[in-house]
Parts: structure tokens; C-alpha cells; sequence
């Protein structure tokens, strides 16, 4: 074969493993390159949601600290005998994608339902367009609703940052001061406290140190952390104070994209959803419930653009808030 046949036969090569594995790529990434996902579009789907406040309104995340730590220092309500508390997390959650609520079995809808508050929040440091100061990433979202402070104090920018004792979060302090008898942190990632450089290590040794009743529990799976969560809140000594993530909306975007228009993105808040509202079910279960005076928040770490987040972008800033109080 002559040099130029070698040379015709190599382009050929050439042009098929492109188109080939164009095809390849782009069957990889049909679900993560929404080009509809534009901030105009973005304003109008949150919108439709009926938030009771705006984006430029929005909440710092900071502020679920301060109304969790005012539910337990309020006076009890005639006929209530005890205070408690659950923040269910829906992680990697945005806050567009609540107009796929399904009313049936939806912990958002039957909460609202009753008269609870729906929010949309920041996370970030700062609202948008302002440039974060800290990554829109899983640590430092649910480390600043724990702390009630932002990056500037807690040092967790980013994750796989280990967390000082101080400031302690609610878990310890609750616990510590006398609020709560015991307190429960349910998830399946194992970066909040199940590796080296996990967020709140030395605050869980800090709990074991001075025999806290806080509990730090880790899950293989969503499905197991909703099964661990029900049989905790199933006992007649709950903790007080319960902290659960459920993260399909997370791991689902991270794999096929967070999109108000990926069909499977939208599966896996209907499923965090649902998830949420067995646990609600559960706690008014409880034969004690009647006497207890709970205070229920469901709430999202950060949003997501493209296949991740952790950036500027709205679609990643904002977050929203249910909350009974």
C-alpha cells in the first residue's frame, strides 16, 4: 500500500472514531447539556412555585439556626410536655424543582397544606449575583444551617475541610445546654463524618469525649437512612433533636444532571419527596405526639447546574425552606 492510501485510510480511521465517539459522548452527556437551563428560564419555573418570597428576597440559610434554637428555648404550648425538632434534608435540591410536587405523596405539599411556610433561601454566603463566599457544595451548605454562620466563621469553604469543635453546631449545643436530652445526624455520605477529612470528626470526638448523647449515624444508602430514621422516630425516646439528609436529587444530578428538564432529575425529588413524607407519617404515628410539640423543616443544601454545583450560577444559589414554625 502506498503512502498515500496509508494516509486515506488513517483519516478514515480518524473520522469514524470521532463521529463514533462523538455519538458516545453525547449520549453521555444528553442529560447534563440543557441548553434551556438559562437564568431567565430558571426565574420563571421558580416563580411558579408560589414561594412566599422572591429570589432578592430570599433567606440566608444561616436563619434555620435561629429558628430551631428558638423552638426549643420558647416556652412549651398548653398541653405540650416536650420540645422537639427534624430538619429533613433534601441535598443537591433546586428550588425550581418543586413545581413537580405530586400533592399524593408529597411531605412539601401535605406540610404546606397545614399552614406551614414555603421559602426559597440562599446558600453561598452572600445572595445572587453578589460572588459566593463560600462553595455552594454539601459541607459548607449544611455545616452554615447547623452553625447558624457562614464560611467567614466555620472555616468550611469546601468540602473535605475538617471542621473546628467551634462554632459547635446544634447537635452538641442542644444537647450540651440542657434544650434537647439526645440528638441524631442520619446520612449516607461520608463526608460529613465517616473519613479523616470529614467535616465534623473532631466534633463528633468532642461529643464522645464528654458522653453527649449526640449520635452520628451513616448509611449505605437512602433507602437505609429512611429506614434507620423511621425506627428511630418510631421509639418512644426519640432524640429530640433529628438532622436526616436524603440525597437522590444529589447523586441523580451529579450522574445525569440537575435540570428542571431531565426527567430523571425530577424522579429523584419525588422520590426525596415521598421519602420525606414517610418520616413526617411516622413522627405523627408516634403515641406521644399529641403531647409533643415538634417543630418540622425541610430544607436543601444547594442547587446544581449542568452535572454539579459548588459555583456562581442561580440555578446552583438557591435553596428553599418548609417550615411548621
Amino acid at each position: 500500500m502506498n503512502k498515500k492510501k496509508i494516509a486515506v485510510v488513517i483519516i478514515a480511521v480518524v473520522l469514524v472514531v470521532s463521529i463514533v465517539g462523538g455519538a458516545i459522548a453525547w449520549n453521555s452527556f444528553k442529560f447534563i447539556v440543557d441548553f434551556k437551563d438559562t437564568e431567565d428560564v430558571y426565574r420563571t419555573n421558580v416563580e411558579a412555585v408560589n414561594y412566599e418570597n422572591t429570589i432578592e428576597t430570599a433567606m440566608p440559610q444561616t436563619d434555620l439556626y435561629g429558628i430551631i434554637n428558638e423552638h426549643f428555648n420558647s416556652a412549651l404550648p398548653e398541653g405540650k410536655t416536650e420540645k422537639k425538632a427534624i430538619v429533613i434534608g433534601y441535598d443537591g435540591c433546586r428550588a425550581d424543582i418543586l413545581n413537580e410536587i405530586q400533592s399524593e405523596n408529597s411531605a412539601i405539599a401535605s406540610l404546606v397544606a397545614e399552614g406551614a411556610s414555603l421559602k426559597l433561601a440562599y446558600c453561598g454566603g452572600v445572595n445572587y449575583p453578589e460572588k459566593n463566599t463560600q462553595d455552594t457544595s454539601t459541607a459548607p451548605g449544611w455545616c452554615s444551617i447547623l452553625t447558624g454562620e457562614w464560611a467567614d466563621k466555620t472555616g468550611i469553604t469546601a468540602n473535605d475541610i475538617v471542621k473546628s469543635v467551634e462554632p459547635k453546631t446544634l447537635l452538641t449545643t442542644l444537647v450540651e445546654d440542657g434544650k434537647a436530652e439526645s440528638s441524631l445526624f442520619v446520612t449516607r455520605w461520608a463526608g460529613h463524618f465517616s473519613r479523616d477529612e470529614a467535616t465534623y470528626v473532631d466534633e463528633m470526638k468532642y461529643c464522645e469525649d464528654n458522653n453527649l448523647a449526640v449520635t452520628f449515624n451513616k448509611c449505605d444508602n437512602d433507602e437505609k437512612s429512611l429506614e434507620y430514621t423511621l425506627d428511630a422516630v418510631s421509639k418512644e425516646n426519640c432524640q429530640d433533636f433529628i438532622f436526616v439528609i436524603y440525597e437522590p436529587t444529589d447523586s441523580t444530578g451529579h450522574d445525569y444532571g440537575f435540570s428542571y428538564n431531565n426527567p430523571r432529575y425530577k424522579e429523584a425529588f419525588v422520590r426525596a419527596d415521598a421519602y420525606a413524607l414517610e418520616t413526617i407519617n411516622a413522627i405523627k404515628g408516634r403515641a406521644s405526639y399529641a403531647q409533643e410539640d415538634w417543630l418540622i423543616i425541610l430544607t436543601s443544601d444547594h442547587g446544581g447546574f449542568g452535572s454539579g454545583h459548588g459555583n456562581e450560577s442561580i440555578q446552583e444559589r438557591m435553596t428553599f425552606v418548609v417550615s411548621t414554625k
